[in-house]
């Protein structure tokens, strides 16, 4: 059911030297620091890099030294140099907090505060500023690199997008960090726009004040259920910050599904997930659910067909027709629609890359067990009639009456609903109240490596 799924100049110079000769000579340029139109915010998008500058060392280039070096290492901590490159860009490559050490305070008190959100200050040079031994041009770049890191962690989580399991989908907009950071310096109250970055779903709020109570109750980031808390902080950071106010949500940790309308719970059924083993958990994303076809025939994945069924199919020779499943021209084993099918008997048409899908099934006594994941990683529903009566907007018996006449029959929704596939350990439910989890999956420790401080370098993105 589930398809498988520092050379050149810059190293001959030296990092820090060659961003403080390129510093030291832009500040008696006589280019101006770019400033956003009046009265307009800059849009939250992944901008193009700008224009290449003229200011340079030589006959060298900054955006060539700093191009042949994609990381950057001051005092031994790494630097993001895309962030940096972007945001100096907009600053004529001139130092920038040297005259605005007020709001550099605020920005560090909100850095200081990172723990917070389940974040270590020590992801963005806390200690290391601290030092008053920091050459001044280190601390100019540090200091734009925790505030651009930590504007970028709030808004999209920490942990990279290319390290993060399945799809993209589910992450916000990518975010012009340089662009929030100079409508931060131009705030009254810079912490306020960077804070501001973050989520604001229940879950979140929860998981915050969780986090707090723990801290205020002598908890520290060793103990496990924080790192659980700081894991699933994380995991918010990834979603959308707009969520649709009608969705189907299924978290795969919880091993159940809720259906939100006008952003309120109105239906929810426990479902049957992907195993543990990773070629069969089930993926997180977010499609959306397009129709529902009833009475459906199941194509059956060429890894089931070879792994499991035809292996049975060699010592009985009456194993397929007994479970009414053919052999197509191409090869391919489909079983025929009927009650007993292993998709039941209906389906919800939610195209994706993995081909995982939300069904009926014939085995309704497997919803009472305690485990229930077990599928090769589609979402079998306990109550799939109800579902699709409500995302059709039609009474139940209609939806009965379509199955009744046993035909395989496709009936789009009046709108797509989109459905969301998460693995959420630490959630809230639709009391408003926090839930934890089993990390049945394994999933928290690769997420926890990035946000330990003692086992990340900073700004390794």
């Amino acid at each position: 059911m589930k398809a498988l799924y520092q050379r050149g100049l810059l190293a001959r110079v030296g990092p820090v030297a060659a961003v403080a000769i390129v510093l030291a000579t832009a500040a008696c340029s006589t280019t101006e620091p770019a400033a956003p139109a009046a009265g307009k915010e800059r849009p939250v998008a992944l901008a193009a890099a700008p224009s290449r500058p003229t200011v340079a060392h030589g006959d060298v280039k900054f955006s060539e030294l700093i191009e042949n070096a994609p990381k950057s290492v001051v005092a031994g901590e790494r630097l993001n140099v895309e962030l940096l490159k972007r945001f100096y860009a907009r600053h004529g490559f001139a130092p920038v907090w040297t005259a605005r050490q007020g709001q550099a305070n605020a920005l560090i008190d909100a850095v200081s505060r990172a723990g917070e959100h389940g974040l270590s200050p020590d992801l963005f040079h806390a200690n290391l500023l601290q030092s008053p031994t920091l050459p001044t041009v280190d601390r100019e770049l540090l200091l734009s690199d925790a505030f651009l890191s930590y504007a970028d962690a709030l808004a999209r989580g920490y942990m990279p997008l290319e390290r993060r399991r399945d799809d993209h989908a589910l992450t916000p907009d990518p975010v012009d960090a340089a662009a929030v950071l100079d409508k931060a310096i131009g705030s009254p109250d810079p912490a306020a726009v960077i804070e501001a970055l973050a989520p604001t779903t229940p879950t979140y709020r929860l998981l915050r004040q969780a986090l707090k109570d723990a801290r205020a109750g002598g908890g520290t980031t060793a103990t496990p259920r924080m790192r659980e808390i700081a894991v699933n902080l994380e995991r918010e950071r990834w979603l959308p910050r707009r969520l649709p106010a009608d969705r189907v949500w299924v978290n795969a940790a919880d091993e159940r599904l809720v259906l939100y309308r006008d952003d309120r719970p109105i239906f929810s059924t426990r479902v049957i997930v992907g195993q543990d083993d990773v070629r069969n958990q089930s993926p997180e994303f977010e499609v959306p659910i397009e129709a529902v076809w009833f009475n459906p025939p199941w194509n059956i994945p060429d890894d089931i067909t070879n792994q499991e069924i035809m292996p049975k199919a060699r010592l009985d020779p009456t194993y397929l027709a007994k479970r009414n499943i053919v052999m197509l021209p191409d090869g391919s084993l489909q079983q025929r629609a009927g009650a007993n099918s292993g998709l039941g008997q209906l389906i919800f048409d939610m195209r994706n890359r993995f081909d995982v899908y939300l069904h009926d099934t014939p085995g309704k006594h497997l919803f009472s067990l305690n485990g229930r994941r077990i599928s090769h990683g589609c979402i079998r529903v306990e109550n799939p009639r109800q579902l699709a009566a409500l995302l059709m907007r039609e009474p139940i018996d209609s939806i009965n009456e379509t199955i009744a006449t046993g035909d395989t029959t496709r009936r789009a929704l009046p709108k797509p609903v989109p459905v969301f596939v998460v693995y959420e350990t630490a959630f809230a439910d639709a009391d408003g109240k926090l839930q934890y989890r089993a990390d049945s999956y394994r999933r928290d420790a690769a997420i926890w490596k990035y946000l330990d401080p003692k086992g990340r370098a900073v700004a390794e993105r």
